[in-house]
């Protein structure tokens, strides 16, 4: 491996090339990553779509989310009919000064339950879990993630069933003082969402220090596991 060659595998944006049919013929380690959140065909689509007319390269500043991995911009280049290559650039995750800014430390499983028992008080919603059980205690701005965590079983609350899956994000991790802290998510699912809930659920996401990504009837939170 060349070192252009090296530099590209252990770059922090994920890289792609496809050949002319949609198949990868080369990735890097974050893309790897990446495409266990999106299918190929997405991430090709999009380099067609957003290609220069003729050949070269060709950026653009874009918002663009697949999953937990959310992207500010895209690079686009070919310079034959046989390839194409797209790099996307990470938005930049949130940083914290030190660990205790996390909160104090909570048993994530109560603070689901008691949350799901507030939610399902007077309505017929069946409410389904799905915990990975091996969660240790973590560090949590509990009051704030309490209220993030009762907004979003809010807009969900027209829906017949609404199923709650935790578990850790493979490969994805925030580094503070030469530690690496794993990325959990919560998944809160149902067959409605309310999108007037939004913008309430990302300002209360910012003071929990989680991320928020929204899909048609899904709502992902995500963030470090500080114990």
């Amino acid at each position: 491996m060349t070192f252009s060659e090296a530099w590209i595998e252990h770059d922090y944006n994920p890289f792609i090339v496809f050949d002319n049919n949609g198949k990868i013929i080369s990735l890097n380690q974050e893309a790897q990553y990446l495409l266990g959140e999106v299918v190929p065909k997405k991430v090709f689509d999009i380099a067609q779509a957003y290609a220069s007319i003729t050949y070269g390269f060709k950026t653009t500043i874009i918002d663009i989310a697949f999953g937990s991995y959310k992207f500010y911009a895209i690079t686009v280049g070919y310079d034959d009919e046989n390839s194409i290559g797209i790099k996307l650039y990470k938005s930049a995750t949130k940083k914290f000064a030190n660990v205790e800014e996390y909160g104090e430390n909570a048993n994530i499983y109560a603070l689901l339950d008691l949350c799901i028992s507030a939610s399902s008080t007077n309505n017929e919603i069946k409410f389904k879990k799905e915990f990975d059980p091996t969660f240790p205690e973590l560090r949590l701005k509990v009051e704030a993630f309490m209220k993030l965590l009762n907004k979003v079983y809010q807009s969900h609350l027209q829906a017949s069933i609404i199923t709650t899956r935790l578990s850790l994000i493979t490969g994805e991790y925030i580094r503070f003082n030469e530690k690496k802290y794993p990325i959990f998510s919560i998944s809160i699912k149902g067959d409605s969402r309310d999108s007037n809930y939004e913008k309430i659920i990302e300002e209360l996401g910012t003071k929990s220090n989680c991320t928020i990504h929204f899909e048609h009837n899904e709502t992902l939170i995500s963030a470090a596991l500080v114990s």
